[in-house]
């Protein structure tokens, strides 16, 4: 962006308001696309598969009935490591999005209280010469 010069006020603020809105059209489609992501993890021994969201919430979970032959204690961990995979992946897919959205969201600089006062001077010094 160019900087702003009292003849381009209007069009500088537009660029501005623009960039702006810009920046949260970008970040609104990245919390969608996390929304979208699905993490997936199976057992070394392919019994057990496991999908979780982009928040971390667990959506399926397919348990094949030969792994009932594992026991109960072996059973448990490997649903729990299966699980807990699965919501890695995910949140590794989320991470990359939230990443890229971010690096990509490059937003104006701040208009602070010295643009407002140096166009107050100017037009002053205007008015008055």
């Amino acid at each position: 962006m160019r900087p702003p010069t009292p003849d381009n006020d209007d069009e500088y603020l537009l660029e501005y308001f623009a960039q702006g809105q810009q920046v949260i059209r970008d970040l609104q489609a990245a919390q969608s696309a996390i929304r979208q992501v699905e993490g997936l993890a199976k057992s070394d021994n392919g019994l057990l598969e496991a999908a979780a969201d982009g928040e971390g919430g667990l959506t399926r979970l397919r348990i094949d009935p030969r792994a009932m032959r594992l026991g109960e204690s072996a059973l448990g961990r490997e649903v729990a490591a299966v699980l807990r995979a699965a919501q890695e992946d995910a949140a590794r897919k989320a991470q990359e999005i939230a990443d890229a959205a971010e690096s990509a969201a490059v937003l104006p600089q701040p208009l602070d209280e010295t643009f407002v006062r140096g166009r107050v001077e100017q037009v002053a010094r205007d008015l008055l010469h």
